[in-house]
């Protein structure tokens, strides 16, 4: 890597850092290109060059923190399937870190939430792939009632509204209760008991081998892909 590019990198580190300071300590109207320039120690048209304009630095900012965020989470769900850990105590440890964050962080939640950057984030889709994983873990051992596209949207649904209420709400006037009962709501409509038990274990079933399919190898592509479609109408029938 040559010199020219390193000082480049070091440079947008530098004001991607002094724009996290000000970000976290005063919000997005503190993030203001003088400030930001006096701190990292640049130019303002530097900010400009790197960055386009101070949507394209904030951006930048929320995207290094959730990037950050979301590396431990895979980290964490890597050591969890290694360690065969039971996937429900997974999933909800998983959920309380990411209320910690939007509450530790509520500019860059805040930023990140918008519908139009967040589909251009990849640190997002990076933290859904995740969910995506702890969720059909569940499926895979039979928890799971309902298809699992569906349980990702329920879970990702109220963990962005809960953070979004409890911001919303003084910290002295918060329910510190909050956050453990919309979990539980979530988890009482997705999850069915113990698969021998359920009493709609056909659909729990279906959803088990819905998340197998995909990787039986005594089967063509062609049949896994039959396989697929007759489960997800299996799943799809037995929630009307």
């Amino acid at each position: 890597m040559s010199d020219g590019v390193k000082s480049r990198a070091d440079t947008r580190a530098a004001i991607v850092d002094a724009a996290s300071w000000l970000l976290h300590s005063g919000g997005p109207g503190a993030v203001t290109t003088r400030g930001v320039a006096e701190r990292a120690g640049v130019q303002a048209p530097t900010i400009y060059r790197l960055f386009g304009d101070k949507d394209g630095l904030l951006e930048a900012v929320a995207e290094r923190v959730l990037a950050t965020f979301v590396a431990d989470k895979a980290v964490a769900v890597a050591a969890a399937t290694a360690a065969d850990a039971d996937p429900l105590d997974d999933l909800r440890a998983s959920w309380r870190r990411q209320i910690e964050f939007g509450l530790g962080n509520p500019a860059v939640f805040r930023l990140l939430n918008d519908p139009e950057r967040v589909a251009g984030s990849p640190a997002a889709r990076l933290g859904r792939q995740i969910l995506q994983t702890r969720v059909h873990r569940l499926a895979a051992v039979g928890r799971l009632r309902v298809p699992e596209p569906h349980a990702v949207d329920l879970i990702h649904a109220a963990g962005v509204g809960t953070i979004q209420t409890l911001l919303a709400t003084p910290p002295e006037h918060r329910d510190p209760t909050l956050a453990d009962a919309m979990i539980d709501a979530v988890l009482g409509r997705i999850l069915t008991d113990a698969p021998a038990e359920a009493p709609d274990g056909s659909r729990a079933a279906a959803v088990a081998l819905r998340a197998l399919a995909p990787h039986l190898p005594m089967f063509s592509d062609a049949e896994r892909h039959l396989l697929v479609e007759w489960l997800d109408r299996i799943t799809t029938a037995a929630g009307r």
